[in-house]
């Protein structure tokens, strides 16, 4: 077994006393300690003085027996080094005296016996199930009155500060702001400590304004140097994401482009802003001082690996959008980002607001060589970028500009879609996200205000810029290059209808996902229709409902659904019409017979548009035995369109609890009853 000091996988060199003499004879080991002085002969010992030192003097030699100037014995070599002479001690008596000395030691230190204590009562309030309310207020109690006016001295102990930390946990407002306030004017300091900077993300955690006033100056005038910093920079930057205002990002963001930037009153800037364009068009005779610093800041923490700031991706944005298409500059910062072999930069970029951007930016300015150089970045990352709220977007961009149709498709739907076994649940849990939809509807859809909310007005906003772009760097046409794609994904999307089409009708997302692929011009629907009309069938009351899972009758998104398919097209603003799918769906035929039986259930309930859908479709053969099932029960329709639905009445409770139990119709209130049924005997 090797020695617990020995190196894991490394062997040890062996010690002489194992090794053989080349002759096959081993040295002896010496069993006395030291060879006994050597006599001197009569000879040399005539005619000499005992007590005379003169030769020894005159040959300026040392005397026996007594140390060299200027050297040590071992035991006073270890009580100057603070150890001990061992002498005959036993292994079990060294440790325990080393021991000993350790706590010494550490007795002997400033804060010694506050340390030990503040110490002990975090073992305690660290576990936090075990501890009882009352407890914990009179230990944090405790921990504050010792803490109180020394924390510069506790923050800066590797074993103090997690005490400090646990203090600000419990502590009330009033109590981290004394201790925010003894620590002003450090906290860049404590930014650099490998352990103290996790006790300013405890401060900033609790969204004090005060607080974070306090802390964010004192890093004005020192992000070019913390920012390259090991331990800093990753607060510094945590500090500019989430805490920081506008005018503090701006303050920060600006020492990139200059020592004179570190601080506001060395520039004539009147109004506070981090926008190079703007700070340029007021002194260009800066532009190249200003551009070359920038350039090389960002190249600095390129090299170093350090490429997942927020700060560095503001800034490179900043730089690129203030350099000229086509110019040196600009294919030498494309060099830049493409000569990272690991692909951490784009990754990293994909996944901020700027960075994103700055990624479109650089697809739709690329050659076809330099997007498909871009495009292999993102190789194995692409599954988490469908779901980012700023990485989809790359994805997006991806499918608008790059003319090879056939590398995308390999790269990107690969990776989204996922093996056999995967592919369904990846689809349908990628569907109900937000971001990861459009990923996949945006093929089908474009870019309507269904698939792209006001939420999603960075997407919007950024698609525009990437289209106007690539008019004059991509050749092939918008719509056929969209098909494509499309063509290329359809397979796997209706076979995932085919298989959850149940699942997915669950859920507005699913349904609107259901109806974009199949009123799409894509073949091989038929299985997928016949999935989702088998989801109809056993129609329920609304009484009749349980709240685990309604049935598609009953969810406002699931009539919808069914409504757009029997109609078989999208409803055209200019035409003023539904303009039908080619070749048509057939979807009547198909839902029809699985209805019949509960048509009735349908006609009156919150589907009801189901049921005028089928009698408006131009290709449903059995209109005419509808409308006469219809007819007999007439008096369930006018039931149906005069009484208050179950929608209504919850609406109406609602609204005179909100008014103190007031009733009465209001100006531009709903007609009471279901609307389809009254459709329904408008066309009887």
């Amino acid at each position: 077994m090797a020695a617990p000091n020995a190196k894991t996988g490394v062997k040890r060199k062996a010690t002489t006393a194992g090794k053989a003499k080349p002759d096959g004879k081993a040295k002896k080991a010496r069993l006395s300690d030291a060879k006994p002085p050597k006599q001197k002969s009569d000879d040399a010992g005539r005619g000499s003085k005992p007590d005379s030192d003169s030769d020894s003097d005159s040959d300026g030699g040392a005397k026996l027996g007594k140390n060299a100037p200027g050297k040590k014995s071992a035991a006073a070599a270890a009580a100057a080094a603070g150890g001990f002479d061992r002498g005959n001690m036993t292994s079990r008596e060294v440790h325990a005296k080393q021991k000993q000395l350790a706590q010494e030691r550490k007795a002997a230190k400033p804060l010694a016996d506050e340390v030990h204590r503040t110490k002990k009562i975090w073992e305690r309030l660290r576990r936090k199930s075990q501890v009882p309310k009352e407890e914990r207020q009179k230990l944090v109690k405790e921990l504050f009155e010792i803490v109180s006016g020394r924390c510069r001295d506790f923050v800066l102990k590797h074993d103090a500060v997690r005490a400090v930390q646990t203090a600000i946990k419990y502590s009330t407002p009033e109590q981290r702001l004394q201790i925010a306030r003894e620590l002003e004017g450090s906290y860049a300091e404590l930014a650099e400590s490998r352990y103290a900077k996790f006790l300013i993300g405890k401060l900033l955690a609790h969204n004090n304004d005060e607080i974070r006033d306090m802390v964010v100056p004192n890093f004005y005038g020192k992000v070019r140097k913390l920012i390259n910093h090991p331990e800093a920079s990753w607060i510094l930057d945590d500090i500019y994401r989430t805490v920081a205002t506008k005018d503090q990002k701006a303050m920060l963001l600006r020492e990139w482009y200059g020592p004179e930037f570190a601080l506001r009153e060395m520039t004539k800037d009147k109004e506070l802003t981090a926008d190079l364009k703007q700070i340029l068009e007021k002194e260009p005779s800066k532009r190249g001082p200003i551009m070359k610093g920038l350039l090389e800041m960002i190249n600095s923490l390129v090299q170093k690996k350090m490429s997942g700031f927020t700060m560095l991706h503001d800034a490179m944005l900043q730089y690129f959008s203030n350099i000229q298409p086509g110019s040196d500059d600009f294919s030498e910062f494309q060099e830049l980002i493409k000569d990272d072999e690991s692909g951490d930069l784009l990754k990293n970029m994909a996944f901020t607001k700027s960075g994103a951007r700055l990624s479109c930016l650089l697809l739709a300015y690329g050659s076809s060589k330099d997007r498909k150089q871009l495009l292999k970045a993102y190789k194995d990352t692409m599954l988490i970028m469908s779901g980012d709220v700023y990485a989809h977007v790359v994805i997006l961009t991806a499918y608008d500009v790059i003319d090879d149709t056939k590398l995308v498709a390999k790269a990107i739907f690969p990776e989204l879609v996922g093996d056999e076994k995967e592919k369904v649940q990846n689809l349908v849990g990628a569907v109900n996200n937000p971001n990861a939809r459009t990923t996949i509807l945006y093929l089908f859809e474009g870019m309507s205000s269904a698939l792209f909310p006001s939420s999603h007005r960075f997407d919007l906003e950024t698609l525009r810029e990437v289209h106007t772009i690539r008019e004059s760097t991509s050749k092939k046409d918008n719509d056929v290059r969209r098909k494509e794609l499309a063509t290329a994904l359809a397979p796997h999307l209706l076979t995932t209808i085919e298989t959850a089409a149940e699942q997915l009708s669950s859920t507005a997302f699913g349904c609107q996902f259901i109806t974009d692929v199949l009123l799409s011009e894509v073949d091989g629907k038929e299985k997928a229709l016949e999935a989702v009309a088998q989801c109809a069938a056993g129609g329920k009351t609304e009484s009749e409902e349980t709240e685990e899972q309604p049935h598609i009758s009953q969810t406002p998104f699931g009539g919808r659904m069914l409504k757009s398919l029997i109609q078989g097209g999208r409803f055209d603003k200019a035409a003023g019409k539904v303009v039908p799918v080619q070749p048509p769906l057939g979807f009547a035929k198909m839902l029809y017979p699985i209805i019949e039986e509960d048509v009735m259930k349908w006609a009156t309930g919150p589907s009801s548009f189901v049921v005028v859908a089928l009698l408006e479709a131009g290709d449903f053969d059995k209109a005419k035995a509808l409308k006469t099932l219809l007819k007999k029960n007439r008096p369930q329709l006018e039931k149906a369109a005069t009484e208050m639905t179950a929608e209504q009445k919850a609406r109406d409770k609602a609204s005179s609890d909100n008014k103190g139990g007031k009733t009465g119709k209001k100006k531009g209130e709903e007609t009471v009853g279901n609307t389809g049924s009254r459709l329904l005997l408008k066309k009887l």
